[in-house]
């Protein structure tokens, strides 16, 4: 019987080369992404994913409308009736689970090998459909609990996209329990080849296994799909990616935030757009706090020259605002990302802080490199403008706001072991100490009925862009 020799497939979408010349530091043309070829008919052979243009749930409505009803079960249901060979093929999907990185003993083994050799009861229902829920949470969901993922506020869809009991009574009524598992696997390249790293690792090595093991759960806490286009930047790394259909377009390094209170959230975003040269409004902490805005109204020499402009309210209220300009603290872009963190990417005037190899310096925000490529590349992907408009709004000095005709995702992830920007299997310094809690909870009983969304307070980033 076939069974995980199917699961072991690698998930495969349409990708594209994008082919985009730079010349100085704008795009020469758009990417233009092929379509990804269609998903075979039949799942249960292939398990192959849906195509990255229809969502999980419209293939589920239309293979759920289509399948006979057999029993009056309730659709939310989530205990089904399991034949002993549906029940078998789950067996030795939870037998083989550790390739994944998960451990079989979390799926009651035993206990359904037992109800198995039973045969057909309510007992075997019971067991089965519960060791089946458990497995599509952890892998569509991933199995760290809430409480160990320090600083994830990443709202992952996939379980609204995918809810447990579409998923249970597909998997049971088409006979079809491996491809419906294998549809849940993240599709991102990096995932299949942390998985390759974890088969090729002897288990004598304990340690690198368990880092393999909760990095490839990293990847299961996001979206399954990234989307065609999006900005992933992995702190530890110091990098960011320009992606085109998983393939990585452009590279920029980064600087992120400080260890401690500053520290870079883990967020899954929009961008709505680009700011061609920016203003900086300061926060009162330095107006007041450190007296700038004192400074600017009694220096106005000074205050020129720096960009800056004050203006003191009836009440006595102050407000600084840095103009656009080489000196200005944000550089000459800033990408529009409304969040509750107040964290986006930008420009900065001290380029020659990239040169370091630790660059965990910023009070949140994340600092690009070449960032007016950045800027001007995502203007032609996502606002069809062409090279030449950027480059002039660029250099206009005048702040202009260059709004996207669709959001674009930008991912701000924490892996400490993946595939760096040169396609290397390497480790990443654990900059914020996010990986114990992760790698505690592999090793404690899983935990049932977690939370989605974590209980952790959002912290707005203030971030002092003169350091």
């Amino acid at each position: 019987m076939k069974t995980i020799t199917l699961f072991n497939r690698m998930i495969a979408t349409g990708t594209a080369v994008c082919a985009m010349a730079f010349a100085s530091s704008a795009i020469a043309q758009d990417a233009q992404p092929e379509a990804p070829a269609e998903a075979p008919a039949e799942p249960a052979v292939t398990a192959e994913p849906v195509p990255v243009g229809e969502t999980v749930a419209e293939a589920f409505a239309e293979e759920v409308s289509s399948t006979p009803v057999v029993q009056a079960i309730p659709d939310t249901a989530l205990v089904r009736y399991w034949s002993v060979a549906n029940a078998t093929t789950l067996m030795g999907i939870i037998d083989s689970i550790d390739a994944e990185g998960l451990e079989p003993a979390d799926y009651n083994p035993e206990d359904l090998r037992a109800a198995i050799a039973n045969g057909e009861s309510a007992q075997l229902n019971e067991i089965a459909s519960k060791a089946f829920v458990w497995l599509v949470e952890d892998l569509r969901d991933g199995r760290t609990p809430m409480s160990s993922r320090k600083q994830w506020f990443v709202r992952d869809p996939d379980a609204d996209l995918m809810p447990s009991h579409a998923l249970l009574k597909r998997a049971v009524s088409n006979d079809d329990v491996v491809g419906t598992l294998a549809s849940l696997m993240p599709m991102h390249a990096d995932y299949g080849k942390l998985k390759k790293t974890l088969a090729a690792t002897p288990a004598s090595e304990t340690k690198k296994r368990a880092m393999i093991r909760a990095n490839m759960d990293r990847w299961r806490w996001l979206p399954r799909n990234l989307g065609k286009q999006y900005l992933l930047t992995n702190v530890p790394e110091y990098q960011l990616r320009l992606s085109v259909n998983d393939n990585i377009v452009r590279t920029y390094r980064t600087i992120v935030g400080k260890p401690g209170r500053t520290a870079t959230p883990q967020l899954a975003e929009n961008v709505e757009g680009v700011v061609f040269n920016p203003t900086w409004t300061v926060p009162q902490s330095i107006v007041k706090g450190e007296g700038l805005g004192a400074k600017v109204l009694n220096n106005p020499s000074w205050a020129k020259r720096a960009g800056y402009k004050a203006t003191k309210g009836s009440n006595g209220w102050v407000s600084v605002v840095q103009q656009p300009g080489p000196t200005n603290s944000l550089g000459l872009m800033k990408l529009d990302m409304p969040n509750a963190h107040a964290i986006f990417l930008h420009d900065t005037p001290s380029r020659h802080l990239f040169k370091r190899g630790s660059r965990a310096l910023s009070h949140g925000c994340i600092r690009t490199e070449n960032a007016l490529a950045l800027a001007i590349a995502m203007s032609i992907l996502q606002a069809d403008m062409s090279a030449e408009e950027a480059v002039g709004i660029s250099k206009s000095g005048k702040y202009t706001k260059v709004r996207f005709k669709q959001k674009m995702p930008v991912y701000i992830t924490y892996f400490t072991m993946g595939t760096d920007i040169d396609g290397n299997m390497r480790s990443f310094s654990d900059i914020y100490g996010r990986d114990a809690p992760v790698l505690k909870s592999f090793s404690a009983p899983r935990v049932a009925n977690r939370p989605r969304v974590t209980s952790e307070e959002v912290v707005e980033i203030i971030d002092d862009l003169r350091t």
